[in-house]
C-alpha cells in the first residue's frame, strides 16, 4: 500500500472515529446530566431524539451536496460545527439551548459520512476501498468503547461537562489534520461538474427515481430499514431485557452491552474478507441474515435460561446487523459511481437505518411492555426473516447495478 493511500486511510478512520466520540457522547452521560441538572428523563431525552431526526434527515440533504460541492470541504465544514456544538454544551446549563445545540449537531454528523464515501471512492482503488471501508467502520465501534471508558472518569474528575470539552478539542484537532492532511488530494476537491465527462452520457442523464427503479433498490432500502431496526433495538434493549428476564442490577446489566461493540469490530473483518468470496454484496448479506435469524430462533428457545448465551446470541445478530450495515452502506454506495451519484446514494441508503433505528426504538418498547420479551424476540426473529427473504429477493433486482 502506498504511503499516501495508507494516510489517507488513517485520516478517514479518524474522522469516523471522531464522529461517533463527539455524538454518542451526550446519551453515555445523560443519566448524569439528569442527575446533575434536575431535569426531567423526557426532557432531557428530547436532545437524543432530535439529533437522531436531524441527522436522518441531513444525510439526504448531505448526500445530494456531496456531489455539488468539493466533499473535503463539507467534511471540514461539519467537524468544525461538531466542535463548537460540543463546547457550547459543555459551557451551557440551559436545558432548552442544549437541546436546540444538540439537534443542530445531528445536522452537523450528517455531513460527514457521505461526503467521506465520495473520497474514499476517487481516491483509492476498488480492493482498496473496501478495506478502508472496513477499518473506518472498525473505528465507530473503537469510538463507541473508547465513550463509555471516558465518560465516567470526565465525571469522576470534573463533571459531565468535561466529557465535552474533550470531545470537543480531538473534533477541532481532527478537523485541523483533515483540513491539512487532504489539502493536496484533487480527489477530496472534485464536484459533479468535473466528474461528467468521466460518465456515460445516458447514465448521466438518469434522473435519481428512474436510477431507484432500474437498479432495483426499493427493496435494499427496506432491507437497510430492518437491520436499523434491529441492530438499534437490540443495543438499545439489550440491559433491559437483561434486567427483566435475570433480575440483575441495572449497572451489571448496562455492562454487558460493552461486547457488542467488540463483536461488531470482529463481524466487519470476517464480513469484508467473506465479501471476497461471493459475487456482490447482496450475497454476503444473505448470509449473515440468515446467522441472524438462527441464533434469533436459539435466542428465542432459551432466553429465560441462559443469560451468557443468550447474551452472546444477541451479541450474533447485531454483529451481522454491522456487517449487512458494511455491505449496503459502506461498500454499495460505490457501485453508483458510473452515475456521478456516490455521496447521494451513500447519504439515502444511511439515512435508511435511522429510519429503521426511529421504528425500533419505540416499537419494541411497546411491544416489550404489552407483550413481554418472548413476543418481542419473536418480532426480531419475524424481521431477520425478512431481511433473509428480501435480500434473496434483491439478488436478481439489483443485477444490472452489480454489471
Amino acid at each position: 500500500m502506498k504511503k499516501t493511500n495508507r494516510n489517507f486511510i488513517f485520516l478517514c478512520c479518524l474522522v469516523y472515529f471522531t464522529s461517533y466520540m463527539t455524538r454518542t457522547n451526550y446519551a453515555a452521560a445523560l443519566a448524569e446530566i439528569i442527575s446533575a441538572t434536575n431535569v426531567a428523563k423526557a426532557t432531557a431525552a428530547i436532545a437524543v431524539t432530535g439529533s437522531f431526526i436531524t441527522y436522518g434527515v441531513g444525510q439526504l440533504i448531505s448526500g445530494f451536496l456531496g456531489d455539488k460541492i468539493a466533499p473535503r470541504l463539507l467534511i471540514t465544514l461539519g467537524l468544525a460545527a461538531t466542535s463548537l456544538c460540543n463546547l457550547t454544551v459543555g459551557l451551557c446549563n440551559n436545558m432548552n439551548i442544549i437541546i436546540v445545540v444538540w439537534c443542530i449537531n445531528g445536522f452537523a454528523q450528517a455531513l460527514l459520512w457521505p461526503p467521506l464515501v465520495r473520497c474514499m471512492t476517487k481516491e483509492l482503488p476498488n480492493d482498496l476501498f473496501k478495506r478502508a471501508c472496513s477499518l473506518v467502520n472498525a473505528a465507530a465501534s473503537v469510538a463507541t468503547i473508547v465513550i463509555y471508558l471516558i465518560v465516567p472518569l470526565c465525571i469522576t474528575i470534573s463533571g459531565w461537562q468535561s466529557v465535552f470539552y474533550v470531545c470537543s478539542t480531538l473534533g477541532i484537532i481532527v478537523c485541523l489534520l483533515w483540513t491539512f492532511g487532504t489539502r493536496n488530494m484533487p480527489s477530496c476537491m472534485l464536484t459533479e461538474k468535473d466528474e461528467v465527462k468521466d460518465i456515460p452520457e445516458n447514465a448521466a442523464k438518469n434522473s435519481l427515481w428512474k436510477i431507484i427503479f432500474t437498479t432495483g433498490l426499493i427493496p435494499v432500502m427496506i432491507v437497510i430499514i430492518l437491520q436499523g431496526m434491529l441492530r438499534d433495538g437490540i443495543t438499545t434493549w439489550m440491559p433491559s431485557y437483561i434486567n427483566d428476564v435475570f433480575q440483575i442490577p441495572t449497572t451489571s446489566s448496562i455492562f454487558t452491552t460493552a461486547i457488542l461493540p467488540v463483536f461488531a469490530i470482529l463481524s466487519i473483518m470476517f464480513s469484508q474478507w467473506f465479501a471476497k468470496h461471493n459475487k456482490t454484496e447482496i450475497h454476503t448479506a444473505v448470509w449473515l441474515w440468515a446467522v441472524a435469524f438462527i441464533s434469533c430462533v436459539g435466542l428465542r428457545i432459551l432466553f429465560k435460561s441462559q443469560m451468557i448465551i443468550s447474551a452472546l446470541l444477541m451479541a450474533f445478530m447485531t454483529a451481522c446487523m454491522h456487517g449487512i450495515n458494511l455491505m449496503l452502506i459502506s461498500n454499495l454506495p460505490a457501485r453508483f459511481v458510473k452515475y456521478g451519484k456516490v455521496s447521494f446514494f451513500s447519504g439515502l441508503l444511511n439515512s435508511c437505518t435511522y429510519i429503521g433505528s426511529a421504528l425500533s426504538t419505540y416499537g419494541i418498547a411497546l411491544i416489550s411492555e404489552h407483550f413481554g420479551w418472548s413476543v418481542t424476540i419473536s418480532v426480531w426473529g419475524v424481521i431477520a426473516l425478512l431481511g433473509l427473504l428480501l435480500c434473496i429477493y434483491s439478488i436478481k433486482k439489483t443485477k444490472s447495478l452489480m454489471e
